[in-house]
Formats: C-alpha cells, structure tokens, sequence
C-alpha cells in the first residue's frame, strides 16, 4: 500500500470533496482522483462514493479511514523520533489564529517556534473561530486559538485568556475616561462584526440577559476597518483594549469600561480529540501558552 495514495484518501475523506482536498494537497483533481483509485483497485474494494456534493465513505472507506489516520500519525511520529536522535523535533504544525490574536501573536509566536523547534515547519493561518473548528475536525489546523467554544466531544479545550471588551468611542474635545453600563451602551449605533462572530454573540447574549438588543449601525467583519468607522464617526465598537492599542493611531478613540454586567470573552486552545497530538505539536501547545502569558500578562490563564 502506497504511503502518498493513503494519505490522498485520508485527506479526501476527511474533507468531504476531492476539490477542496486537491487544494490542500497542492495536487491537480485528476491526478488526485487517479491515485485515490489506484488504490480501491489495489484494495479491490470501492472506498468512496462519488455523488454532486463531492464523496462519503463506504463502510470499507470508514474502516480504512480508522487505519489510515493511525497509520500516517504513526509515520509522523517515527520522523519525530528520528529528529530527536539528531537533537531536535521536526514535522509540521498548522495553527489556526483569530485576526486579532494573529495581530499581536504571530510575530513573537514565529520567533519563537524558530528558536525552540528549528528543525520543524509552522503554518499560521487566521479565521473566525467557527471556521476554524470545522478546519480542526478535517485535520486542515491542528491547534486552533477559538473565542467561547461550544463544549463538544469533538473537541479538547484548554483555557487561554480571559478578556475583557470595552466600549470604543471617537475621541472628542476632552478625554472622559468614565464607565457605561451595558444598558446605555444598548442605546449607542455599533459598528459590530456579523454572526457568528464571538463578540458579536457575546453582546446579543449578555444585552438580551437585560432585556435590550444591540443598535447596528453596521455590520464589518475586520478591526482595522472597524476602527476606521468609528474615528470617522460612524459608531461605536465592542472590542478588546489591546485592539486600540496596537492600532495605527489609539489616540484617536476613547476606551471605556462596560459594567452591569461586564463583557468578556474567553480564548482558548483548541485541538481535536480524535486526533493524538504529535510531540512537536505538543511542543508547539506549550509554546502558544509561553508566548500568551509574555504577550497578556495577567489576562492569559497559567497552566
């Protein structure tokens, strides 16, 4: 059996689509749909059922697929072990970011990942958490960072950070560094992500728990575009502090305190619990959490 035509399988599989898994597998569609039957010939059984929305699995394709993950993981590791005899991990680790995080992480994340694992390969990627879930479970991400993940059996979580949003206003005349309560803020035209964007959950949730509904003025998907809205004063914004402060231009917004209740959004890191972790991406797992607490202080969860 073919290593390279297993691994073909395995991703066409898990993606649903020999479209999608020939883009992640950087192969043409049709040489990847030859080898994928090259070995169903070998096999002299049919794995995948082709139909309009791509392929599911036959009951062999399920079995096979069961074997094929632990097979390949099982080569993954041995190329590990092989790295360590000659002192270091390799393979490769995809990490799936949110854009904000991405902004402030992956700089000092990427430094590091050099200087503790020079001999394996890092891909970082930013999505929206939902997005980023389905990459985990097709095995496209294998660490995701995810804003208040659903409790799944699919998934392993582990807390990160705590954080929490703050009002973001365009500053006029005097500074007023004051807080407003969830209830005023009800009141205000936002300039607010579309669902199911976290933090725009997180604020429907918490303002229906008081009765109220959001005002959107409108809907963005992107802080830096958010920002801009607001300094030309379209709105206001729910975001982080450390979105404001790593902006092109902070000075320009005034950030206050949300209280009764407060708003806050949990990060946490993410993998799939079908999936054993290889060393370099446990390595890569205690990495993240070093670079967190270096990068948010008292707001990242030690562990």
């Amino acid at each position: 059996m073919d290593l390279k035509q297993l691994e073909y399988f395995v991703r066409v599989a898990e993606l649903g689509s020999f479209t999608r898994a020939s883009g992640v597998l950087d192969i043409a569609q049709p040489a990847l749909s030859r080898q994928v039957r090259l070995l169903e010939v070998e096999l002299r059984q049919n794995l995948l059922l082709r139909n309009g929305r791509g392929v599911t699995t036959t009951e062999a394709g399920k079995l096979l697929l069961e074997h094929g993950r632990g097979i390949l993981h099982q080569l993954e590791r041995a190329r590990e072990d092989l790295g360590r005899v000659r002192g270091a991990l390799a393979g490769r680790v995809a990490v799936g970011l949110p854009p904000s995080i991405a902004k402030i992480m992956t700089v000092p994340l990427t430094r590091a990942f050099r200087k503790r694992l020079p001999s394996a390969a890092l891909s970082i990627s930013e999505g929206l958490s939902m997005s980023m879930q389905e990459s985990l479970l097709t095995g496209r991400l294998d660490i995701a960072l995810l804003y208040n993940p659903t409790p799944s059996p699919q998934l392993e979580t582990v807390p990160l950070l705590d954080e929490d949003l703050y009002l973001v206003s365009p500053r006029s005349g005097k500074a007023r560094v004051t807080a407003m309560t969830l209830k005023e803020v009800a009141a205000l035209p936002l300039v607010i992500p579309s669902r199911p964007n976290a933090i725009r959950m997180v604020v429907e949730t918490q303002m229906a728990s008081i009765g109220c509904k959001p005002v959107i003025s409108l809907e963005i998907d992107g802080i830096a575009a958010i920002l801009d809205l607001v300094a030309d004063g379209e709105g206001h914004a729910i975001l982080p502090r450390y979105a404001v402060s790593t902006s092109a231009q902070p000075k320009l917004f005034q950030v206050r305190a949300i209280t009764r209740p407060k708003l806050g959004s949990k990060l946490a890191l993410a993998t799939a619990s079908g999936r054993t972790t290889t060393l370099t991406q446990q390595a890569m797992l205690q990495l993240i959490r070093e670079v967190a607490m270096a990068t948010f202080g008292s707001v990242a969860v030690a562990r």
